[in-house]
């Protein structure tokens, strides 16, 4: 079972030994770490193709952990697979809460009126 074969970069028996060590008592499907390597080489090259897209935005050559953060938290599958993990370096996206915005009231000039 060689990776080169099977059209992936992921090395497939790499992670099933890496399944097998985790649990020796786990029996693993010969299918299943060439399926699981076709699903990480995915993520990564949607990630990566998000990535250079902000990096690109920003007129830079090098993809920084920044780029990933805006790449993950501005896709929405991404965010939603992603959400509890911290991307050091990645820093915060821009945004103002809207609490923090001044508030529109209905009554534009209240000395003007009459009572």
């Amino acid at each position: 079972m060689k990776s080169q074969d099977l059209g992936i970069t992921f090395p497939a028996a790499r992670l099933k030994r890496y399944l097998k060590n985790k649990n020796p008592k786990l029996r693993v499907a010969a299918s299943t770490p060439i399926y699981l390597a076709s699903v990480i080489e995915y993520l990564v090259a949607e990630v990566l193709e998000l990535s250079g897209s902000a990096a690109k935005d920003n007129n830079r050559q090098r993809i920084t952990p920044r780029h990933i953060q805006l790449a993950v938290r501005n896709d929405e599958e991404l965010n939603k697979l992603l959400k509890t993990i911290t991307i050091s370096g990645g820093g915060v996206i821009p945004g103002i809460h809207s609490a923090l915005l001044p508030q529109k009231s209905g009554k534009k000039n209240l000395e003007s009126q009459e009572f």
